[in-house]
This record gives C-alpha cells, structure tokens and sequence, in this order.
C-alpha cells in the first residue's frame, strides 16, 4: 500500500499537480500507561506520550541523544488494545496522522496540542521486554489496524459524549509464519 502511495506522489510531482500528505510513522517507548475513556456510545480513546531517541557523537566525540515526545491518540478497537496489552516501557510501531487542536481552559485561554493519531499499532521487542507480554496471549499477532470510518468522535465540547457509537472493527495483520516475533 506504501508503494502505491509513494508512486501516486512521485506522478503527481512528475505531472506538476500538487498534492497533500499527513502521514506519520514512529517506533519508540511509552512513556506511561495508556489514559483510556469511553463515551456513551461504546467507542474508546487511549492516549499515551511515545519517546523516539536519535543518538549521535557531537564535534567533541561524546555521544549525545535528544529525545522527542509524541501525544499518540488511539481510537476504538485500537484503544481497547491499547488500554489492554500497553504498558509503560512497551515499545511500538504507530503510523497515521498529525492532528493540531484547541480549546479554551477554565480561565479562558486558547490552549493547543499536536497529536498523533494512529492508524496502525505494532507491539515490537521480545516477549520479555514487553511489561504487557504477561497479559498477551502466545498465539496472538502483535499488529492491530483502525478500520472504519477513520473519524473521531467530536470533541468540540470537551464532553464524553461521541457522535458515532459504533466502534470500528479490530483487524489482526501479519503472518504467524513469517513472523519471527514471540508474541
């Protein structure tokens, strides 16, 4: 899938036509357990910090790392999988979109956030460096998808209340034969 979106950009750069994308792709730590909620509906949200890491030796040789955090927002079938099976210290692959948004607080000033929301979760490490590992079932595949209508609840409000209550549905990818995770 990948290819054919990389493909379509490069003709449509090649032909001059301009076109957007807003695709993420991360693999790093959670920084602490996932914040689940559900609305009326059913429908879950998780959301969770996630760490990446760059290391590299500055001009005097010394090693340096500079971390980034990201506000990783999971919903429906993801989030019940999150809420499940990740822990502080779980590491992952998360891919979807960048999301800016705002709202006023209680003394009236216009407060933002930058997310990720996430269209794709991967469990990655063993078995064993995975604090979740002990709740994830030996014959469970570790790659979870978003399907659906691919929106959120609106939030506009900041109430608990969602305007879709039918979660999407929660497909298991990967090949157990192929697949050299333990989990």
């Amino acid at each position: 899938m990948d290819y054919v979106i990389n493909f379509v950009i490069l003709l449509n750069i090649v032909n001059g036509t301009f076109m957007s994308v807003n695709k993420v792709i991360l693999v790093g730590n959670v920084g602490k357990d996932p914040e689940t909620r559900f609305f009326e509906g059913g429908t879950a949200v998780s959301n969770f910090p996630l760490a990446t890491s760059e290391t590299y030796k500055n001009r005097n040789g010394e090693k340096v790392t500079n971390t980034e955090w990201h506000n990783i927002v999971v919903w429906r079938g993801l989030a019940e999988v999150a809420d499940k099976y990740v822990k502080k210290g779980t590491q992952l692959y998360i891919d979807g979109k960048i999301r800016t948004r705002s709202w006023d607080d209680k003394e009236g000033n216009k407060r933002y956030i930058t997310e990720v929301v996430a269209d794709n979760m991967v469990l990655l490490g063993k078995k064993s460096d995975n604090p979740a590992s002990h709740n994830n079932p030996a014959s469970h595949d570790n790659s979870f998808s978003e399907t659906g209508s691919g929106q959120e609840p609106d939030e506009s409000n900041n109430s608990d209340t969602a305007t879709s209550d039918t979660p999407g549905d929660l497909l298991e990818g990967g090949n157990k034969e192929t697949d050299d995770l333990p989990f």
